[in-house]
């Protein structure tokens, strides 16, 4: 048998090409190329082709596939044969492959030979074996799969190996001798990836080395003018100095400081965005406000201010219509505004609480101006950066909605005087009106006349005319709030046959039921809107309506709405639409749902006068224990082999807990429900069910303690506490003391901390759970690190170390080995520290744990770097940083780039011991992690010093 999958994934029997199958098929034997001699968890598989939506029926699928392959690869097995290509393997699958028979490893096999001939002194050797091993490439890794499975990152990551290994090539054969076919295999590379700067430096080099000038000066005309066109900016200052070295000495290079006088008309971008969500049909009013704020733009096509004009609208409850006047305000003007319009909402002020931060925003509208994604600059002020230049010199309008204060937006504000940016929020942006220039607006209710033109652009002129007192008393009722208003002329157009003088006598009669909008006013009481669209819902969609009051938010999955009702996902998709539909719920983000804070309240007043309290109580349960399985699963996911589970009563039958896939989906699931089950653990202490409270927050632990979240996991821990003692339950108990004595060692709150894992020691031994002990005795141990006591921590290690032995309990021991050798580094013993972390890898990597093996060889590099055996150090910290990254903890990646920045620096390296940290920095920041600040103050040392090295080694 022979494979390929560095391009099209193919399979020959002999010199017969094989028929592959369906997509799905192909897509598996694909990834399990790309895996080859390694196990596929199944997980792993349903997450590769399913990615965020598997069917139910997803398992039997693979399986069915898995039978498939094993039958072409080997034609005669029976249906159930195991067969030895093909075999299961640690809870998946296996591909066993000569390396000689799959191109993939044959091309790792001689990159590797190429990399130590090179450096055992041989890089003309070494060159050759790198272009021998490029040669085997024919396009992007799994071509012929579906799409959206070949952009899954175990395959893009293949892609990223062999552009570095291109790279790589092209470095060694300049520094000696370009083999014949590398020109070729590099033109190659680099017309799939036409603006990484650094190939085309390198392919410019390398064909002038052989003697083929013209095109070199071409691939640098033909860079510049895609960067230029693409991304609007010139070379960097790589592909420039290619130039450079290859350009006649008769003909002078371009000089760099003089700066191109710009065109009257800056050429078009590439892309023009158009991103205005959809202007409001039946949009009306807002006359004088429209006046007003257009009368801000000069006469003409474009646009003369000096600065961006941002125009801030406030004050209004929510319904006022600051978003729609915003946008139909932008449509109007589209035109004077030719490069394009960008439009996000920063949901400053939604009621999920999930505001959407800067640098996301700026992610999105990058890759809106054309920018690939892997192009993006990782930290905020260099996408601000880049989104600045593409915009400079371009006329393009900018619509910021829903914005906190004035620090959420100044990112995202253009800086060039050609473009327009709106912005909209509940406060006056008093910063940006005092530092930017800002024109403050604020909305008000319609007027009498302009709610009276809401309606007829939405039920008709003849029907509105027709009835004049019963459209004024619904004025009246409605408060001339557009959303009121919107919703009531929603429901008198779904029943044109009702007079509206029932619709206003109804709006009448129902005055005064929802409290909570009792004003001075009467017209204020909006209930009687609410009630309206919900009277018109079919009874299982006002069913699902009433129960959703129940949970605590911010917003609701759907997911987890059908745990909530006990319906099928299928059925709740549907009610959740119409729900939408009739405006009684936003679809915040795809399959997110957040009620409006009114609505909300109204929901509740619903559900307790209509739902009996053990029909509240059923739903409740149902949904707690949606979050406790569905958290349990994803810690199990990220953390398979350090995580003992604890023993909770299954499910609910007409519960739906989520199954999640692979190790990136439960990181995502947790990440996006993270408030959400903040608010259910305390939450379920509340309302009678103390035993989801403090499972859940125990469940959380590992996951906040990642994140830094270490206020958080105190607040819950002791929500846990107070729940387990109520239930007098001294299990719940003794993991509450631990998980909160470790939280509380983390902030340095040694005596608390102290108090808590020794009293939760106390329970696990009385409860002879020896996990349990080990746990505890490890935090301890860490106690004792934290506050100078490293001998007091290796006594708490040892019989940790015994409590694991004892259990067989092979990663645990791993970790505690691990943490002996840290402590041991601590004393100064580094050979010692050695020896222990030497021996955690081993035993993390015999079970297959990746990210405990990764924490380990993070340990051995630590121990070598403190020995003076810096290289050994670094190539330690390489293999945990792969790890990392191939498992997405990007976390421990920031923290094993920290450790690799201070050998760098230990060797002498500033520069790149500065270029590790700061993409350490960047990690953190984006993680919003405690850390940053530790990394940033180690920066700023570099940043005030005359003598950095100096300075970073005090």
């Amino acid at each position: 048998m022979r494979f390929t999958v560095l391009g099209p994934v193919r399979a020959w029997r002999a010199d017969a090409e094989l028929e592959l199958g369906p997509p799905k098929q192909r897509a598996l034997l694909a990834l399990l190329l790309v895996r080859a001699g390694q196990p596929v968890a199944l997980s792993e598989i349903v997450d590769v082709l399913w990615a965020q939506d598997p069917p139910s029926t997803a398992v039997n699928v693979v399986h069915r596939h898995v039978g498939s392959v094993r039958r072409l690869l080997e034609p005669g097995l029976t249906a159930r044969a195991e067969g030895s290509r093909l075999v299961r393997s640690s809870g998946g699958y296996r591909l066993n492959a000569d390396p000689d028979a799959l191109d993939l490893l044959r091309f790792r096999r001689l990159s590797e030979s190429a990399r130590r001939t090179a450096a055992e002194g041989e890089p003309e050797r070494g060159a050759e074996l790198f272009a021998q091993a490029l040669a085997l490439w024919q396009g992007p890794t799994a071509t012929g799969v579906p799409s959206d499975i070949q952009a899954h990152p175990v395959f893009s990551g293949v892609d990223r190996e062999l552009l570095a290994v291109a790279k790589e090539a092209a470095t060694t054969a300049l520094a000696s001798a370009v083999p014949e076919r590398l020109p070729t295999v590099l033109q190659q590379f680099a017309a799939h990836h036409t603006l990484d700067e650094t190939l085309q430096a390198q392919l410019i080099r390398v064909l002038a080395t052989t003697g083929r000038r013209a095109e070199a000066l071409e691939v640098f005309s033909s860079a510049r003018n895609r960067l230029a066109d693409q991304l609007g900016v010139a070379p960097g200052p790589e592909l420039r100095a290619a130039h450079r070295e290859v350009v006649p000495r008769s003909t002078p290079a371009p000089a760099e400081p003089v700066q191109p006088t710009p065109p009257a008309t800056p050429p078009a971008p590439a892309v023009r965005p158009a991103q205005l969500p959809p202007d409001l049909p039946a949009f009306s009013g807002r006359h004088s406000e429209l006046a007003g704020i257009h009368a801000l733009l000069p006469e003409g096509s474009g646009i003369a201010s000096p600065a961006p004009l941002v125009i801030s609208a406030i004050d209004g409850m929510a319904g006022i219509g600051k978003t729609a006047l915003a946008v139909h305000w932008a449509h109007r003007i589209a035109h004077r505004f030719p490069d394009g319009q960008l439009y996000a909402n920063l949901r400053g002020f939604d009621p999920t609480g999930s505001m959407m931060s800067p640098n996301e925003a700026l992610r999105g509208f990058l890759h809106a101006l054309g920018i690939p994604p892997s192009r993006v600059p990782t930290g905020l002020d260099a996408k601000t950066a880049l989104y600045r230049s593409l915009l400079a010199g371009r006329r393009m309008l900018v619509l910021l909605d829903n914005v906190v204060d004035s620090q959420h937006v100044r990112p995202l504000l253009p800086g060039s005087s050609g473009c327009l940016t709106i912005v909209t929020s509940r406060n006056q942006l008093h910063g940006l009106i005092a530092g930017e220039g800002a024109r403050p607006l604020t909305l008000g209710p319609l007027s009498p006349a302009e709610s009276h033109e809401a309606l007829v652009r939405r039920l008709g002129t003849d029907r509105v005319a027709a009835e004049p007192q019963a459209v004024a008393t619904i004025i009246r009722l409605c408060g001339r709030l557009p959303l009121a208003l919107a919703v009531v002329a929603a429901r008198a157009a779904t029943r044109p046959s009702f007079p509206l003088s029932s619709v206003a006598a109804e709006l009448h009669e129902s005055q005064g039921n929802l409290d909570a909008f009792a004003g001075a006013d009467p017209s204020t009481d909006a209930r009687s809107v609410f009630s309206w669209s919900y009277r018109a819902l079919e009874p299982e969609a006002a069913r699902l309506f009433r129960l959703l009051a129940l949970h605590p938010g911010p917003e609701v999955s759907t997911a987890a709405a059908a745990s909530l009702a006990g319906l099928p996902l299928r059925v709740t998709r549907a009610l959740l639409a119409a729900l939408t539909r009739a405006h009684l719920l936003v679809e915040q983000d795809p399959g997110r749902y957040t009620f409006h804070d009114l609505l909300r309240a109204y929901a509740m007043e619903l559900v307790q006068d209509h739902e009996a309290e053990e029909i509240r109580q059923d739903a409740r349960h149902r949904m707690f224990d949606h979050y406790l399985h569905t958290a349990r699963t994803a810690a199990t996911r990220l953390t398979p082999h350090r995580t003992e589970p604890l023993p909770v009563s299954p499910a609910r039958p007409d519960a739906a807990p989520e199954h999640l896939g692979g190790q990136e989906r439960a990181a995502a699931w947790l990440s996006t429900e993270r408030r959400v089950l903040l608010s259910v653990v305390e939450h379920a202490r509340d309302h009678g069910f103390p035993t989801h409270a403090w499972q859940l927050a125990v469940t959380l632990e590992l996951f906040l303690d990642r994140l830094g979240r270490w206020q958080e996991q105190t607040a819950i821990q002791r929500t846990a506490l107070g729940a387990a003692r109520a239930l007098s339950d001294r299990l719940g108990q003794a993991h509450s003391h631990r998980t909160l004595g470790f939280a509380e060692g983390r902030l340095g709150r040694y005596e608390e901390a102290h108090g808590h894992l020794e009293r939760a020691l106390e329970l696990f031994t009385e409860l002879g759970e020896r996990a349990g002990q080990a746990r505890t005795l490890r935090a301890l141990a860490f106690l004792a690190n934290c506050q100078g006591r490293s001998q007091e921590a290796l006594d708490h290690y040892r019989p940790a170390l015994g409590h694991y032995v004892g259990l067989d309990h092979i990663s645990g021991q791993a970790s505690v080995l691990n943490e002996i050798g840290w402590t041991h580094i601590l004393l100064g013993e580094y050979e010692h520290a050695l020896a222990r972390c030497r021996e955690a890898v081993e035993l993390h990597r015999r079970i297959g744990d990746a990210s405990g093996e990764a924490a380990a060889l993070d340990s051995v590099g630590y121990a070598y770097h403190h020995l003076g055996r810096y290289e050994h150090a670094l190539t330690s910290y390489g293999r945990a940083l792969a790890i990392y990254r191939e498992i997405s903890d990007r976390y421990l990646e920031a923290d094993t780039l920290h450790h690799q920045g201070d050998t760098r620096l230990a060797q002498g390296d500033v520069a790149t011991a500065l270029t590790d940290w700061r993409r350490a920095l960047e990690i953190l920041q984006e993680l919003n992690h405690p850390d940053a600040r530790v990394l940033d103050g180690k920066l700023g040392q570099y940043r005030q010093s005359p003598h950095p090295a100096s300075a970073l080694s005090r």
